[in-house]
């Protein structure tokens, strides 16, 4: 089995990870925002207009840039071009289907004999030394079943035929399945498990329905996530209690707008998720795109977990995304959580983004076991991995209290962090995330509310 190492792709940031680019833009795409969610001002400029949240919109025009200055006259808030992101070339891996090739990864204590998944021994962020404490809290969880919770992997889109994913994929109920039809009226032809805004149709530049990724990054996430448990195959997931919503925005050699992020948010929030993966990022600022993340978490309830990104050489050089933003990690949003990552050793990965403001706690991120596509299973390292073990604890804790809104939860896993001295000084909660602590720490937050 080969095995990706971020160390050796420091220059690949978005937490897959991107480098800055000159920016480009849509030439017919202009985000207006007007101040007190007023309507758009008609305009002739103006061939077409959506509505993204209140008081924001995404206009169609062929003069941009007299539209943007005639816009500056109106009571707007913003005006804002739509950023091309151009292509990044992402990082491959060997894969073999030889089981052989399993027998130098390195092993890890047992999980115990809750679960009975092949490969359990190889997911070191379950123990409790250095890792989650995944395996302690299953242990003893609370005596009543977790709610569903669906979690949103927007990506580079998801192997959902993978034999440890197709059991824990969300289904649209509303969609059937290869008619070729909208049959909810959503605006996506047969988004059975979610979207793709990287392959469009050509006459309406309709997104489409099938988010099957084409690479290895997005089925690594969505493993690691919520792998399907005891099924005596494979991986296990850190959550036993969710449904993955594959959303394919992050393209393989293609270019990518800030509208395809915000779409991606909004397909996601509108359609249940209550958390959202991230493992991307850049260094490009988005006003439009911070303010769909607010508007979902005060409207839909939902909680954003990113990526810090992996752009250090740690320990000599240490990348402080306060100084030097990534987002949408630096977005000052409150139901933003940035993860950045660790080593099965306690210590902060190489590759790690730092940030005392912008940083909010550690998950385990390197030598990182889960799914790649094809039913196959590979080691990836990077923030990128760290985040969807970090989603993971978070869909636990909030399917058994789900009355918690994105900031209480947030604010219950970084108080429930496990302090490590390795990180002091590195990020606002300096510890790893626990999902046992976590989970105690839910249910006296509850216990105090309700006396």
């Amino acid at each position: 089995m080969g095995h990706l190492n971020h160390r050796f792709y420091l220059a690949f940031l978005l937490a897959l990870g991107s480098v800055a680019q000159a920016h480009e833009y849509d030439p017919h795409h202009l985000f207006i925002k007007m101040k007190n969610a007023k309507r758009l001002e008609n305009s002739p400029l103006i061939l077409s207009g959506q509505e993204l949240i209140p008081g924001l919109y995404l206009v169609k025009t062929d003069q941009l840039e007299k539209l943007e200055i005639a816009a500056r006259t109106w009571d707007v808030e913003y005006v804002e071009r739509d950023q091309i992101h151009p292509p990044q070339t992402l990082p491959e891996i060997k894969i073999s289907q030889d089981a052989d090739d399993f027998k130098n990864t390195p092993t890890y204590r047992s999980f115990g004999a809750s679960l009975n998944d092949e490969y359990l021994d190889r997911l070191w962020g379950f123990d409790s030394k250095w890792g989650m404490s995944v395996n302690e809290a299953y242990e003893q969880l609370p005596p009543w079943l977790p709610g569903e919770v669906i979690i949103a992997v927007i990506d580079t889109g998801v192997d959902y035929t993978h034999e440890d994913l197709k059991n824990v994929m969300w289904k649209n109920s509303k969609e059937i399945p290869g008619d070729g039809i909208d049959n909810d009226g959503n605006g996506y032809i047969d988004d059975v498990h979610g979207i793709n805004t990287v392959v469009r149709s050509r006459l309406k530049r309709r997104a489409s329905g099938d988010p099957m990724g084409s690479h290895w990054h997005g089925t690594h996430v969505a493993g690691t996530i919520a792998a399907e448990q005891n099924n005596g195959i494979g991986i296990a997931g850190v959550a036993s209690n969710v449904k993955i919503m594959a959303i394919r925005s992050v393209p393989d050699n293609s270019n990518e707008l800030d509208s395809d992020i915000i779409e991606s948010l909004l397909y996601a929030a509108r359609n249940g998720a209550k958390i959202i993966n991230c493992s991307f990022g850049k260094t490009a600022q988005a006003l439009s795109v911070r303010d769909t993340i607010n508007s979902i978490g005060k409207d839909y309830g939902a909680l954003i977990v990113t990526a810090s990104g992996n752009n250090s050489m740690g320990p000599f050089r240490w990348y402080n995304i306060d100084e030097k933003p990534f987002y949408p990690a630096s977005f000052d949003s409150e139901n933003i959580l940035t993860i950045t990552s660790t080593t099965k050793r306690g210590d902060l990965s190489t590759f790690s983004n730092i940030g005392k403001l912008s940083v909010d706690v550690a998950a385990p991120g390197s030598d990182i076991f889960s799914t790649v596509k094809g039913n196959r299973y590979s080691t990836s390292d990077g923030t990128s991995m760290a985040t969807p073990n970090a989603s993971g604890v978070a869909a636990m804790v909030l399917g058994y209290f789900p009355e918690l809104t994105p900031v209480e939860l947030k604010n219950i896993l970084m108080k429930s962090a496990k302090p490590n001295k390795n990180l002091q000084g590195m990020m606002r909660s300096a510890g790893v995330i626990n999902l046992n602590s976590a989970l105690k720490e839910a249910q006296e937050y509850r216990e105090k509310r309700w006396r």
